[in-house]
């Protein structure tokens, strides 16, 4: 569906994006990540014709997206990170004029709409005045504008940007929904919901892409040291000591004491499981215990992996 090669997008001696490739197969929803300022959203506008690349190719469903621009945007749906919407439209005219500008007419346009809108669940607010209605609402009217031609492609920009957790998850499960039927690109900051919502995840930093793969390969591939924590009724100093000895140990750190008991933070080999040597250990120096626990990997731990400064 989407095919990029040695995109790059140039402001003066500033490298906004630095030769990107990537594809992204039909019926795949694919995270698009980095941190503020990595180019994502430029990387987002070129893709959707909204800015011309400074070099490289990029096609949409076959189409060039510079050589075949009104055929490759015929093809997507884009949602905005701020959706421009007109406050004194009522939400069902605002997607009438909408469809009218993409091409659609009639008996057609209007049944585009009233599909657009119960996908997005809007129907009972659709002769509401959108300035009126809420954050999420207006982002699922976006969403809406972004759905109403049937594209084969949505590009969502921070579609959950400013929602609260019950917006976000509905959000979340209309995005599952519409996977099922549309290809879709979604860049977030809510890592979270990548995990939970997308196969696939490209992590792009300063222009370059830094990592690509399912979310489990990405958590399975990281460099960074596990972490298992433990809780012990035993002399901190003694204890860090005997555990730091331990075989794929590389480092520990005693986090606070109550009375008696010390918890300890205890960093280990990307990719082991030291809790039953640790366990074998307090049962020989006697040490009970009152919690032991691995902490597993997160999509979160491989973004601040790959693109931490410190």
């Amino acid at each position: 569906m989407i095919n990029v090669q040695n995109l790059s997008k140039r402001y003066g001696r500033y490298t906004a994006v630095n030769q990107l490739s990537f594809e992204v197969g039909t019926g795949k929803i694919v995270g698009f990540l980095g941190p503020n300022g990595a180019g994502k959203t430029t990387t987002l506008r070129m893709l959707t014709g909204y800015l011309p690349p400074s070099s490289g190719s990029a096609s949409i469903a076959g189409y060039d997206i510079f050589r075949q621009s009104l055929q490759a945007r015929r093809k997507i749906g884009y949602m905005p990170e701020n959706v421009p919407l007109y406050d004194e439209m009522r939400v069902k005219e605002y997607l009438r004029y909408r469809a009218t500008l993409k091409g659609l007419k009639g008996r057609n346009a209007r049944d585009h709409i009233t599909e657009a809108m119960d996908l997005c669940g809007l129907t009972h607010v659709r002769r509401k005045m959108i300035k009126t209605l809420s954050k999420g609402y207006r982002q699922r009217v976006g969403l809406a504008d972004a759905l109403v031609h049937k594209p084969d492609l949505l590009i969502l920009d921070e579609p959950t940007n400013g929602l609260d957790p019950n917006q976000i998850r509905s959000i979340r499960n209309l995005i599952k929904r519409l996977g099922e039927t549309h290809t879709i690109l979604v860049s977030t900051h809510i890592l979270h919901e990548v995990e939970m919502t997308c196969d696939h995840v490209i992590i792009i930093d300063e222009g370059k892409i830094k990592a690509s793969g399912s979310p489990k390969e990405l958590i399975n591939n990281m460099r960074a040291a596990g972490k298992i924590s433990i809780e012990l009724q035993a002399d901190s100093k003694t204890a860090a000591g005997a555990i730091s000895r331990l075989e794929q140990v590389k480092k520990v750190i005693v986090e606070h004491s109550e009375g008696d008991w010390t918890k300890f933070s205890v960093l280990v080999d990307s990719g082991t499981d030291t809790r039953e040597r640790i366990a074998n250990l307090a049962g020989q120096y006697g040490w009970p215990i009152r919690s032991l626990h691995r902490h597993q990997a997160t999509l979160e731990d491989v973004f601040v992996e790959l693109t931490r400064k410190d």
